[in-house]
């Protein structure tokens, strides 16, 4: 058993730990209400963005393509991954980080991987492996947008990707990130950036009104127009969910932390008691040996 001072320091230490944890779970609780407000005003407009630019482009099959929509045989790839800049928030980044490498390593094996990471921990983890880093020469670092997460920091990030992809630096964009749900659920996604998709443009077409409308200039530029700004709206909300996601995974990962120390003290409270218990009961037989001694 134990020493009583080693119980002691023991029952201290976890105690402190417990202080902590619990202060963590409410700043995150704090930060998670902000975060959520801003990723649920988000996705209406980013919704709606996409609504229309499908509604556009739904009778233009045979006007000029967008150079962001062009279609090439996939060697080159840009995974764009997403963490947080901090740990203590469970499995969060390394979901992450796995599901990029198994991408590489499945989907796109033979060819060459280049990595974004937006974020310390995949910048930490990735800056060790054979992957290229990409890194855009921006005003922020990716680490950095989270500091003062808005669209005019997230934008230049975009944009870049956007222009790497116009000069067939790489034939596929793909985002990878934690989705908000709740605070308790994170949904891990893979989303393809570009080329930009088309099968979301054809998936409701039944559902949708056939009004003619007039459009000033012309259709055609407003699509060109309406892309360059869906995709830095997709990739600015990608950002607010891993940001909001982040924040509930280390609520409900310091709520855990902080029962676990709730009921570690209860049983360093036990064994503390009974090793008192076991110390009072000797220098009590000593006591009684010493009387019955002196009797004698």
């Amino acid at each position: 058993m134990p020493s009583l001072k080693e119980v002691r320091n023991r029952i201290t230490s976890v105690s402190s730990t417990q202080q902590i944890t619990s202060a963590m779970k409410m700043v995150s609780a704090a930060k998670l209400r902000r975060a959520q407000d801003a990723v649920t005003q988000m996705r209406p407009y980013s919704n709606k963005l996409q609504e229309i630019l499908e509604n556009l482009t739904a009778g233009m099959e045979n006007s000029t393509e967008s150079p962001y929509s062009i279609q090439r045989d996939v060697k080159n790839v840009l995974l764009v991954v997403i963490t947080s800049n901090r740990g203590l928030c469970g499995a969060f980044n390394t979901n992450v980080i796995k599901q990029a490498n198994k991408l590489a390593k499945e989907n796109y094996q033979g060819k060459k991987t280049s990595v974004m990471a937006i974020g310390k921990k995949a910048n930490d983890f990735f800056k060790k492996t054979n992957f290229a880093l990409v890194t855009p020469d921006t005003a922020k670092k990716g680490h950095e947008l989270y500091d003062q997460l808005n669209f005019a920091n997230v934008a230049p990030f975009a944009e870049y990707i956007m222009k790497s992809f116009t000069k067939n630096e790489f034939d596929e964009v793909v985002l990878i990130y934690n989705q908000f749900k709740n605070a308790a659920v994170q949904i891990l996604t893979t989303e393809q950036f570009l080329p930009v998709s088309k099968k979301q443009e054809t998936k409701n077409k039944k559902s949708k009104s056939k009004t003619d409308y007039i459009f000033e200039p012309n259709k055609e530029f407003i699509v060109k127009e309406l892309i360059p700004k869906s995709l830095k709206t997709q990739l600015y909300k990608a950002l607010l969910d891993s940001n909001a996601a982040e924040h509930g995974a280390r609520m409900t990962a310091m709520h855990k932390a902080t029962d676990n120390a709730k009921d570690l003290l209860k049983a360093l409270k036990l064994s503390y008691n009974k090793a008192r218990q076991a110390t009072i009961t000797n220098e009590i037989l000593e006591i009684v040996g010493g009387a019955e001694a002196l009797k004698n």
